[in-house]
C-alpha cells in the first residue's frame, strides 16, 4: 500500500509561515484521530487547516511526513526537550518528576488514547505506518531518556548499567494500570490530580532506589 498521497510541487523562494505549519499540524491531529490514516488525505487535511493543498506539500512533503510530525509535536506538548536537559542546578529526581508527569499526561490524553487504538487496529495491515508512529513518538521519547540516564550515570548522579532497560522500567512504571483501563474502555476518566501526582511520586522513588549511585 503506497502511504502517500501524489506529492504536488513545492512553491520555491517563499519564506513558510510557522502559523499556516501550526495550524496544518493541528489539523491533521484532529482527522487522523478521528478518521484514520487512510480517511484523512491531504486535502481534507489543507480544507480543515483553512489552506491550500499546496501550502500543505509546501510544509509538509507528504502523508508520511505530516504524519510523523504530528505525532512528534503531540509528543513535544507534553514532553518539551528543556524535560530532557535539565540545568546543572536540578536534580535527577527533579527531572524525573517533570517527565513522569508530562508521560502520564501524554499517553492517557484522549489524543494519544485515540491514536494508540488506530495504531493498534492497522497494526497487521499497515506495518509502515505502526513503524512511523513508533520512530516519530515512542522510540523518539526513548532515546532522550536513555540519553538523559547516561548522563546522569556519568555525572554520578545514578547508577545505570543499561539506560536503554531503565528507560523501559520507567515509562512502564508510568503508564500503569490505568492507561490499560483507558484503552480498553473500562475506565472512563482518567485519574485526579492528586492520585496521578501521588502515582509519579512513587514510581519516582522506586527508580531512584534501583538506580541511585551508592557512596563510596
Amino acid at each position: 500500500m503506497n502511504l502517500s498521497d501524489p506529492a504536488a510541487p513545492s512553491s520555491p523562494g517563499r519564506p513558510k509561515d510557522p502559523a499556516k505549519r501550526q495550524a496544518i499540524l493541528d489539523a491533521a491531529k484532529r482527522l487522523f484521530l478521528h478518521k484514520g490514516y487512510d480517511g484523512s488525505s491531504m486535502d481534507a487535511i489543507a480544507a480543515e487547516a483553512g489552506v491550500s493543498k499546496l501550502t500543505v506539500y509546501s510544509h509538509f512533503t507528504d502523508k508520511e511526513t505530516l504524519f510523523s510530525a504530528a505525532v512528534k509535536s503531540k509528543c513535544e506538548e507534553q514532553l518539551p526537550q528543556p524535560f530532557f536537559e535539565p540545568s546543572s542546578e536540578t536534580s535527577i529526581e527533579s527531572a524525573l518528576l517533570n517527565i513522569g508527569r508530562g508521560f502520564h499526561s501524554l499517553v492517557n490524553s484522549s489524543e494519544s488514547i485515540e491514536l494508540h487504538r488506530v495504531m493498534v487496529a492497522q497494526a497487521n495491515a499497515n506495518p509502515k505506518l505502526s513503524q512511523l508512529f513508533m520512530d516519530a513518538g515512542p522510540q523518539r521519547v526513548m532515546r532522550e531518556m536513555e540519553r538523559l540516564l547516561l548522563q546522569a550515570d556519568q555525572n554520578g548522579q545514578l547508577r545505570v548499567p543499561d539506560p536503554t532497560r531503565a528507560a523501559g522500567h520507567f515509562f512502564c512504571m508510568i503508564k500503569g494500570t490505568n492507561n490499560l483501563l483507558l484503552l480498553l474502555g473500562c475506565s472512563p476518566e482518567l485519574a485526579d490530580d492528586a492520585e496521578v501526582a501521588a502515582h509519579v511520586q512513587d514510581v519516582v522513588e522506586v527508580f531512584m532506589r534501583a538506580y541511585r549511585a551508592q557512596p563510596g
